[in-house]
């Protein structure tokens, strides 16, 4: 297996490190990281490319996508990934923390388990945002309802499995699948949720795709913290409203 994780970013200055640094302490260090620079304006670049060079032993590449989008910037990503000899790619956000044996337990969904499409599981990062007694409720709560939520709209004969959350800061594929399905939609989040498009379409070519409880990724509450549940939660679902800047920093 020749795994890649693809990283997307822009304007991470703040957040990036930690990420990096997570990454950095996978106890399975067999990996090739591929950092895409989404036009950031920050020093998110430069960090980047000081973490590579303090880290030596690592397999980093850093590419450019100038083309605003998050859906752009990780199909960039995949593709180069494929192009370098990928046969597995995993994805997570310049804003999360990828659990200590993230890299260990994909690597383990796709050999052990035979999965071609891997969802891992999201919990909300407590260092760089404080979180009350409700957000330590609600925020399971509501990714539950989502789930539940999703497999009432989602399904039909068209599906081969159903309908699982599949997050862009927590996924990975195989690299022919990835293909095979299209890759990302080269758009922006404002417009389309690339990971939603990207996993209904797995959704339709193999049963071989599952949410793994082991494959864990801690993610920021910045924009709910932001704009609150009912707006955020209103955007994901059906881009009701519209946010004044998703790309929260």
């Amino acid at each position: 297996m020749m795994l890649f994780v693809v990283v997307p970013f822009y304007n991470e200055k703040t957040l990036l490190p930690n990420t990096l640094d997570a990454l950095a302490a996978q106890s399975d260090a067999d990996f090739t990281l591929v950092l895409v620079d989404n036009a950031s304006s920050d020093t998110s670049r430069d960090l980047a490319q000081e973490f590579a060079s303090q880290h030596p032993c690592m397999r980093i590449e850093i590419i450019d996508e100038q083309c605003k989008g998050t859906g752009v910037a990780s199909d960039t990503g995949f593709r180069h990934a494929i192009a370098r000899g990928a046969t597995h790619i995993a994805r997570t956000d310049a804003d999360c923390l990828p659990a200590r044996d993230w890299v260990r337990n994909i690597k383990r969904a796709f050999c052990e388990h035979g999965l071609e499409f891997v969802a891992g599981t999201i919990k909300p990062r407590t260092d760089d945002i404080r979180l009350s007694r409700w957000d330590r409720v609600l925020i399971p709560t509501v990714l539950w309802l989502a789930v539940k939520t999703g497999r009432l709209r989602r399904r039909g004969p068209t599906f081969k499995y159903p309908y699982i959350l599949a997050a862009g800061n927590n996924l990975a594929i195989t690299a022919e699948l990835y293909q095979r399905a299209g890759g990302f939609p080269r758009t922006s989040i404002e417009h389309e949720h690339e990971d939603r498009v990207l996993s209904e379409r797995v959704r339709t070519l193999t049963t071989r795709g599952s949410v793994r409880s082991d494959v864990l990724v801690y993610n920021s509450t910045r924009r709910v913290k932001r704009y609150g549940y009912a707006r955020t939660i209103g955007w994901y679902v059906a881009h009701w409203g519209r946010l004044p800047e998703v790309d929260v920093r």
